[in-house]
C-alpha cells in the first residue's frame, strides 16, 4: 500500500513534525516496517524529537554546516545549499509499525526538513 500528502512550508529551511500525517497515511492493520520518502531532491525526511528548540536548533546547523552561496550549482538555479543540507538529511527513513501505529520511541517523530521553501511537498509512506 502507498499513499501519499502533501505539507506547505512557510520557510526556506523549516523542519514539520509530519507524525500525525503519516500514522493517518497508515492502514488501520497495518504491521512492519513502512517507509517515508521525500520526493523532492531538496528536503528531507529524519526521525528525532519534536521540541521546538530542537527543530530550530536543527534549522541553525543545517544553515552553519551549509553555506548559502559559493556553488557551482549556482549559476544554474541559485540553491545548490538546499540540494546539499537535504543530501545530509537524507530522502527518507523507515520506521516499525504495529496495529496501524508507528512504533517509535517516546520522544521520536517524523520530521519533514524543507531546504527550498517556501512550497509544496509531498511526502510518501509505503508499506508491503
Amino acid at each position: 500500500m502507498r499513499r501519499s500528502f502533501d505539507i506547505r512550508t512557510e520557510r526556506r529551511l523549516q523542519v514539520v513534525d509530519v507524525t500525525d500525517e503519516v500514522e493517518t497515511a497508515l492502514a488501520s492493520d497495518s504491521d512492519g516496517v513502512c517507509t517515508v520518502f521525500s520526493k523532492h531532491t531538496t528536503a528531507g525526511v529524519c526521525v528525532n524529537e519534536s521540541e521546538p528548540r530542537l527543530l530550530g536548533d536543527i534549522e541553525s546547523m543545517l544553515a552553519e554546516a551549509v553555506p548559502d552561496d559559493g556553488w557551482d550549482h549556482d549559476d544554474l538555479d541559485g540553491n545548490a545549499d538546499s540540494h546539499l543540507r537535504a543530501l545530509l538529511v537524507g530522502n527518507g527513513v523507515s520506521i516499525p509499525v504495529a496495529d496501524g501505529d508507528l512504533d517509535l520511541g517516546r520522544w521520536q517523530s517524523v520530521l519533514l526538513v524543507e531546504c527550498d521553501g517556501p512550497r509544496t511537498r509531498t511526502v510518501t509512506v509505503a508499506t508491503p
